[in-house]
């Protein structure tokens, strides 16, 4: 099983970006984790980028390629039509993931636009929302 792991705006700062709120992990720790903690049933290939266009690319793209993908889009979550009609384009399912609790956080970021595409959202365990993506993704592909 093939999944693709997408990550927006401002998450190559991870683990330095106010880490009182995002946590000290940063993204090298969490692919890592999670290519370790599911070795040998999913290989993952991660894409970093603040730019919308290449996350609507490489959903675009996703398809015929990987069976599911995990989309942190950071803060065009609250704001990106365009990515969620990149996400309706594809017959490739979505988990979006957030490190914090969107609902603990400013009413502007409350707007969950994005998330409307995906199959699901996890939101508010920090790095290990990664790993909840994957098993919901894995979950979601052995019980469609």
């Amino acid at each position: 099983m093939r999944i693709l792991v997408i990550n927006g705006p401002n998450l190559c700062a991870l683990g330095k970006r106010e880490p009182e709120i995002y946590g000290d992990a940063d993204l090298e720790h969490i692919n890592s984790n999670l290519e370790s903690k599911f070795q040998g049933i999913v290989t993952f290939d991660f894409v970093t980028t603040n730019y919308e266009g290449d996350i609507i690319t490489e959903i675009l793209n996703s398809v015929d390629k990987y069976h599911g993908i995990i989309l942190n889009p950071g803060a065009y979550a609250h704001y990106s039509i365009a990515i969620l009609d990149s996400i309706r384009a594809v017959s490739v399912p979505v988990v979006e993931v957030h490190l914090t609790n969107i609902s603990n956080r400013e009413d502007y970021r409350k707007n969950m636009i994005t998330a409307a595409g995906c199959i699901g959202c996890i939101s508010g365990f920090g790095a290990y929302s990664y790993y909840l993506g994957a098993l919901a993704i894995i979950n979601y592909i052995e019980n469609k």
